[in-house]
């Protein structure tokens, strides 16, 4: 959040000097001359801002299958399977393994002890 805050000082500090050479450089009344200034501001600093205020927030992906044998007990259950989150990836994984939803939850709890942020 602080990031996001100092890119947003910094961004608005940048705007003041391309507005204040649109008001010193226009031969409009000062209603017209402000009028334009933001307009070109905004074009400017729309795609700023839209970068600045970007959401990083990234949801993991599971896979659910029904009827499935655990990996770990050899129960025939629903099965889950971690498939994506920040910094863990297997989308390409040629063999997945589903587990139960207590075997899930117990593979779940050993991913986040090696770091894996869910």
């Amino acid at each position: 959040m602080l990031k996001k805050y100092v890119f947003y000082i910094i961004r608005w500090q940048c705007s003041t000097p391309i507005l204040a050479l649109c008001m010193y450089y226009m031969n409009f009344n000062i209603t017209i001359k402000t009028i334009v200034a933001n307009f070109i501001g905004a074009l400017i600093f729309f795609w700023v801002d839209r970068y600045i205020f970007k959401n990083n927030v990234y949801y993991p992906l599971w896979e659910i299958q029904e009827k499935i044998k655990c990996v770990d007990c050899g129960q025939v259950s629903k099965g889950f399977r971690l498939v994506k989150t920040t910094n863990y990836d297997k989308t390409q994984d040629k063999n997945p393994e589903f587990r139960c939803e207590e075997c899930s939850q117990n593979k779940l709890h050993e991913l986040k002890e090696r770091g894996i942020k869910y």
